[in-house]
């Protein structure tokens, strides 16, 4: 499955639109996790607890779009855009959406 941000593949040509698909994922993110970022927060850096939660939201999502366009018979996603949300009372989840265009190239 190609996956990009460009409204075509380079070199390929489209031949069918198969319509436009989503890939969500809403993640929790646990106290240990708030307590090192809020350590990193204080001490200064990166917080890699935080990183890693979102670098895995964000994949999966990618791989629940794949999965949709596969479904209906494409062979690549044009594109695609990736959003982030945080959502919960206390803002301690993080939604991630990738959406994009299904299509067919040969």
């Amino acid at each position: 499955m190609i996956v990009t941000t460009t409204p075509s593949v380079e070199g390929r040509k489209i031949i069918e639109y198969k319509g436009v698909v989503f890939g969500e994922v809403i993640a929790g993110v646990n106290f240990l996790k708030d307590f090192a970022a809020e350590l990193s927060n204080f001490f200064g850096g990166r917080s890699r607890s935080y990183e890693g939660e979102l670098i895995e939201a964000r994949e999966a999502a990618l791989r629940e779009m794949q999965k949709r366009a596969a479904r209906l018979g494409a062979n690549a996603v044009v594109g695609v855009d990736i959003d982030y949300e945080v959502l919960g009372k206390n803002g301690n989840m993080l939604m991630v959406t990738a959406s994009g265009t299904a299509v067919l190239v040969e």
